[in-house]
């Protein structure tokens, strides 16, 4: 980190970093553990549309959230959870003053949270001085949520097992429309529909093509919500494929330009009510956060 970040942080001066959303290009579940939890196979890439954490470190050794999330208590916000595992991890005497600008749709299967929760992970790293391995961040992520690893990793990436075995695997980087309705769809209540497909074959990595095959939460999805499933039908009368980002219920399109996009944002929303919401953004294979930990420290190495 430059000299006059790392005393900028220790200072108390709060400075943001991002925390961009992911989608899931596909996702395939291919069996169960013992423990319950399901066995995926997905391919991750990164988005142009982040959150924005605010750091700095303290030094009495709280861990103080200085803007309340809606509806999210201090013990549930996954960027504050970040913070006091590491700090518990590390043995630190050290704190944290952060705040979340929050832009990236909640619950939306876009994983702001998991995204939130790696960079404070990452960037604490840095700023508390423990130089620790992404391996290890990211084993203490996954603690926290099964999306944190691919957000430490920063790379687009095919995963495995319950997502955090990765493999870096880069995608077409395209201009993209991400749609968010103002309905919430349950992880929990999906996960445990006895209609999700459980046991679907696994993939071979090196043959299969990411952009062509489906997720197996979008029936479940357009079954359960039928304003998604509008959604969904109102794009494929336009001749556009959407996409269920994740257990949804954001939907993805992608688009030969940016202005292409930003016409059918603009179509889609007339009509419907302020609850909705549109994003013209871009698919990304690296994560938005390691161009800025890139810029921050000396001769650019990353942590």
């Amino acid at each position: 980190m430059a000299d006059q970040d790392r005393r900028a942080a220790l200072d108390g001066v709060l400075r943001p970093w991002p925390a961009p959303a992911k989608i899931n290009l596909f996702l395939r579940v291919v069996g169960r553990r013992a423990d319950g939890y399901h066995l995926l196979q997905t391919q991750f890439q990164f988005l142009d549309l982040a959150d924005r954490v605010w750091l700095a470190v303290r030094r009495d050794g709280h861990i103080r959230r200085l803007r309340p999330l809606p509806g999210v208590p201090e013990t549930a916000d996954l960027a504050w959870r970040a913070a006091a595992a590491l700090k518990e991890a590390a043995g630190l005497s050290l704190g944290v003053d952060l705040a979340v600008d929050k832009r990236i749709p909640m619950g939306g299967g876009l994983g702001g949270g998991s995204s939130d929760a790696a960079t404070v992970l990452r960037v604490l790293n840095r700023l508390w001085g423990l130089d620790w391995p992404r391996e290890r961040l990211a084993a203490l992520g996954l603690a926290l949520g099964a999306d944190v690893p691919v957000f430490v990793f920063g790379r687009a990436a095919w995963a495995e097992g319950v997502g955090e075995r990765l493999t870096a695997r880069d995608a077409d980087e395209r201009p993209v429309l991400v749609v968010a309705p103002p309905v919430a769809v349950s992880t929990p209540a999906l996960f445990a529909d006895p209609a999700l497909p459980r046991d679907a074959p696994p993939l071979d990595p090196a043959a299969a093509d990411p952009e062509a095959l489906e997720n197996a939460f979008e029936p479940l999805v357009r079954a359960r919500h039928p304003e998604i499933a509008a959604a969904f039908d109102w794009f494929a009368a336009r001749g556009r494929r959407a996409r269920l980002s994740g257990s949804g219920g954001c939907l993805f399109v992608d688009y030969p330009s940016a202005e292409a996009a930003a016409a059918e944002r603009a179509a889609f929303l007339a009509g419907r009510d302020g609850a909705w919401r549109a994003f013209v953004t871009r698919r990304l294979n690296r994560s938005p956060l390691e161009r800025a930990l890139e810029r921050s420290a000396p001769g650019g190495r990353l942590g």
